[in-house]
């Protein structure tokens, strides 16, 4: 399963593929694509949102161009580098934290903290009125102002 296809990935690179390079990137797409999957959601791959082919397109094609995930290299003195700043994704196909909240988005997964109202069986939730006022206890009549009305400012 991928979400984009090789030639759409070749319109992005500026050389041509030989036979290795093409089995690596179709090898790209494909972990890309169960990539965008496990962030955001299994989408059919006949109507992938297109920002999501354009971000697995994006993550192989930084794959391809940098296999090795090499940050420094030097032809004088063969010195070639790499860095932490990816961690266990470096040299390797990889999204970066802003593309992975895309796909989250993209997905209708909402980071954040959220309450759910909990209550015993049976019992019913006060209600609040419009201008602010909340019950003292459930057979109260008159209810206690918790925050200002539209009449005072306290």
């Amino acid at each position: 399963m991928a979400y984009a296809t090789l030639d759409e990935l070749k319109g992005r690179l500026d050389w041509e593929l030989d036979e290795g390079e093409e089995r690596i990137a179709l090898g790209a797409l494909v972990d890309a694509s169960e990539l965008a999957a496990s962030y955001g959601r299994e989408w059919p791959e006949a109507t992938v949102p297109r920002l999501v082919k354009t971000l697995v397109l994006k993550a192989a094609a930084r794959y391809v161009r940098n296999p090795n995930g090499y940050t420094q290299s030097r032809a004088g003195d063969e010195t070639l580098a790499w860095s932490d700043a990816h961690g266990r994704d470096a040299g390797s196909v990889y999204f970066t934290r802003d593309e992975i909240r895309l796909l989250e988005d993209l997905a209708g997964r909402k980071r954040g903290i959220y309450s759910a109202v909990v209550s015993a069986w049976g019992t019913k939730l006060p209600q609040r009125d419009a201008a602010g006022h909340v019950p003292v206890d459930y057979s109260a009549d008159s209810p206690f102002p918790m925050f200002s009305d539209g009449v005072s400012p306290w």
